[in-house]
C-alpha cells in the first residue's frame, strides 16, 4: 500500500518514484508585480520593452517560477510530518521562458535516498523537479536535496 504524501516519512519515498502535480495559471499582473518587487528587469516589468527584447514579449522571472513550483511542492510533495527543510540545491536551470497565460505543473522524481550515518533520525532525498507548461515544455529544472525524519531511528 502506498503511503499518502502528507503521511510519509523518509522510508516511504522510493528511488525512481515520480509525482506529477499542481496547476498554476500565470497572469501578466502576477509577473509584473513579482518582478517590480524582486527582479525589476525590463522584460519582466514593461510589456513594451519586453516586446523589443530578445524574448519578444513579457516573461516571468525565473525566481517567480521557482516560487510557484515551491508552493506546489509544499501542497503536493513535501510531507508536513517529516520534512526538515533542505540543505540546498545542486542545479537550477530555466530552459524556456514562462509567459502570461501559461499553466504550470510539476513533475518530481526521486533520484536518490541516503540515510544519515551520523543522525539516524533522518535521511536525505535527492529530487529532480521539472516545471512544465501546458504544452509539456520544460520551463525550469531543479535538482536538490530534502531532509526527512525517519519513521524509526534505527536503520
Amino acid at each position: 500500500m502506498t503511503v499518502p504524501i502528507k503521511e510519509r516519512y523518509f522510508e516511504d519515498y522510493q528511488v525512481g518514484e515520480t509525482f506529477e502535480y499542481g496547476e498554476h495559471l500565470v497572469t501578466e499582473e502576477e509577473i509584473v508585480e513579482f518582478a517590480k518587487r524582486y527582479d525589476p528587469q525590463p522584460f519582466h516589468v514593461d510589456p513594451e520593452a519586453a516586446r523589443e527584447s530578445v524574448f519578444k514579449g513579457l516573461i516571468a522571472s525565473g525566481w517567480m517560477t521557482g516560487a510557484v513550483m515551491m508552493r506546489m511542492a509544499v501542497e503536493n510533495l513535501i510531507s508536513p510530518l517529516s520534512s526538515m527543510g533542505s540543505p540546498g540545491i545542486d542545479e537550477l536551470r530555466w530552459p524556456n521562458p514562462v509567459r502570461p497565460g501559461d499553466r504550470l505543473r510539476v513533475r518530481a522524481t526521486v533520484l536518490a535516498a541516503r540515510r544519515s550515518q551520523t543522525k539516524p533520525d533522518r535521511g536525505v532525498l535527492e529530487i529532480l523537479q521539472e516545471g512544465l507548461n501546458q504544452d509539456g515544455e520544460v520551463v525550469m529544472t531543479l535538482r536538490g536535496w530534502g531532509m526527512y525524519r525517519c519513521r524509526t531511528a534505527v536503520p
